[in-house]
């Protein structure tokens, strides 16, 4: 079955995502240790989360 046009967009926003985290891995070993703790509480803090996406998807079966 042909995926839909919103269902490729939204595969294209999942390796957007990745490409960003890349980029943040990419990133990290140069920030100090309380750079690294605050961005961490910012990424812990940021919604919707990555884990909220992957629920949301599985509820919906």
């Amino acid at each position: 079955m042909p995926l839909s046009g919103e269902a490729i967009r939204t595969m294209n926003y999942v390796d957007d995502i990745s490409v960003t985290l890349r980029r943040i891995l990419a990133v990290l070993p140069s920030l100090t240790e309380e750079e690294r703790q605050r961005v961490s509480e910012h990424v812990k803090g940021a919604e919707p989360s990555y884990e909220s996406v992957v629920a949301a998807l599985a509820a919906k079966k």
